[in-house]
């Protein structure tokens, strides 16, 4: 397989109330379709509404061209290591792995069946989230718990975002003019979720986000990393539930939980305005972030690169000015008017001196799904 094979691929992207959706065509720099169809209660009828779409005259797009539909999947656990072609056998293996993502494997996997349905003579791949971080050693993917329950209930760190992973640092690599096989790096996606994850060799070797997307770094609602007895303290002394838990670390936590905002734009609004609380968020949001930055160049011994990815990575120049800030005696130095403003495109931000490179590179999720499930199929 080669991600360099050509082909036309309808990647669909589905949630318990959403459908986001793209044709491309890998051979082209620019997706051919882009959608979303949102108040989803049934995927079949929202599949029939996409096709209807991209049927138009004007959509431009010739369905009979597809050559591959190609799913997000969030978790693939420790099965998939890989896209994989789907078959009935591989619909229920995502089914099984539910009970590791309760609230995305179910809504990707009505949307494969849908999809099925919709076109069943095309080649169908699933792409998962956790795929690229297959590769973590032993050491960074075990937890230090009992080996027996671990192992009966899949306790292990998965990590997520892996599609983002792999296209930024590939497309690093190539900015750099370097091969991805000969460098270490590390990609920052900061969106409403973040995760950190260190590259060597082309290779997933740690990542911050574990079990779920609850771990590591702080996050627009949720918490990050957190001693665990929080959970026990609050359950014993406050009569939490599970549940009332559960809702607090993953949608009443993170910044929204720090400051009264998910949207880093309004955080930055309100520290503008002197809010304590805001400029307290904002230090804890960076301070998270320049701790994993340090821990993965420990690990791995050297650094080449580090890539700035998603909504806030893209677009928030005070977010990545400051988490380096300080880190100059390991080489990573911020040139301030290369940093400054909204990076729509790729951007260099380091400054000349800087023995570690540091780029903002737009993630492309959509476009690496196809592109993985084109290679699955040719």
């Amino acid at each position: 397989m080669s991600v360099n094979d050509v082909g036309l691929a309808l990647v669909l992207n589905c949630g318990s109330s959403s459908v986001k959706y793209q044709v491309v065509d890998t051979a082209q720099d620019e997706p051919l379709a882009v959608g979303l169809i949102e108040r989803v209660t049934h995927h079949g009828d929202a599949i029939r509404e996409i096709i209807a779409s991209l049927s138009a005259p004007e959509s431009g797009v010739d369905l009979d061209r597809l050559d591959v539909v190609g799913h997000r999947v969030v978790q693939g656990g420790a099965e998939f290591s890989a896209p994989a072609i789907i078959d009935d056998e591989v619909e229920r293996q995502i089914a099984l792995l539910s009970t590791l993502a309760p609230l995305h494997n179910p809504p990707n996997l009505a949307g494969i069946t849908a999809a099925r349905e919709a076109f069943p003579h095309l080649p169908h791949v699933a792409v998962f989230d956790t795929a690229f971080h297959a590769t973590l050693p032993e050491a960074a993917y075990t937890y230090a718990i009992d080996r027996r329950v671990a192992a009966e209930y899949g306790v292990r760190r998965y990590g997520f975002h892996g599609t983002s992973h792999s296209y930024v640092s590939r497309e690093t690599a190539r900015l750099m003019g370097r091969d991805p096989a000969d460098m270490s790096m590390i990609v920052l996606h900061l969106g409403n979720g973040a995760s950190a994850c260190a590259v060597q060799g082309g290779h997933s070797v740690d990542t911050s986000m574990g079990l779920t997307p609850l771990e590591g770094l702080v996050m627009g609602t949720r918490s990050g990393d957190i001693d665990p007895a929080v959970t026990l303290h609050l359950a014993r002394t406050a009569g939490m539930s599970i549940d009332e838990v559960d809702a607090l670390l993953n949608r009443q936590s993170g910044m929204i939980g720090l400051t009264g905002y998910s949207d880093m734009r309004d955080v930055h609004a309100a520290a503008d305005q002197g809010a304590h609380d805001a400029a307290v968020g904002l230090a804890v949001y960076c301070r998270r972030i320049r701790g994993y930055v340090g821990a993965y160049f420990a690990q791995m011994g050297s650094l080449d690169a580090i890539a700035f990815t998603a909504g806030v990575g893209e677009n928030d120049d005070v977010v990545r000015l400051e988490s380096l800030r300080g880190l100059e005696a390991l080489g990573i130095v911020i040139d301030p008017g290369r940093n400054a403003g909204r990076k729509k495109q790729a951007t260099l931000i380091s400054a000349d001196e800087s023995k570690v490179q540091v780029w903002v590179v737009p993630t492309n999720e959509e476009r690496e799904i196809a592109l993985q499930s084109v290679a699955s199929v040719t």
